[in-house]
């Protein structure tokens, strides 16, 4: 079983978790470009991004950088830091 260190709950089994996208500046913070610069900031390559996930049991949101490449939760974020609203 696959556990992620969740502040708070201690590891917590990845199957109480659903992905949410990943988690992007707020609209008024991105350098201007074309549109899909703007839609698609991502290079849709391997690597590190920051995303949400939502804790099904305490119904949080919750932001994790996390390996593309390996797959590998490297820590959470805290919300302060990602300074936008979760999604709905």
């Amino acid at each position: 079983m696959r556990l992620i260190e969740v502040f708070g709950l201690g590891k917590r089994p990845a199957s109480e978790l659903d992905y949410g996208g990943e988690a992007r500046p707020p609209s008024g913070e991105t350098e201007t470009g074309s549109i899909g610069t703007r839609v698609f900031p991502g290079s849709g390559g391997p690597g590190v991004r920051r995303e949400w996930w939502f804790h099904r049991p305490t119904g949080r949101w919750l932001v994790f950088e996390r390996d593309t490449g390996t797959d590998r939760f490297l820590r959470q974020i805290p919300l302060a830091e990602v300074r936008r609203h979760a999604p709905a």
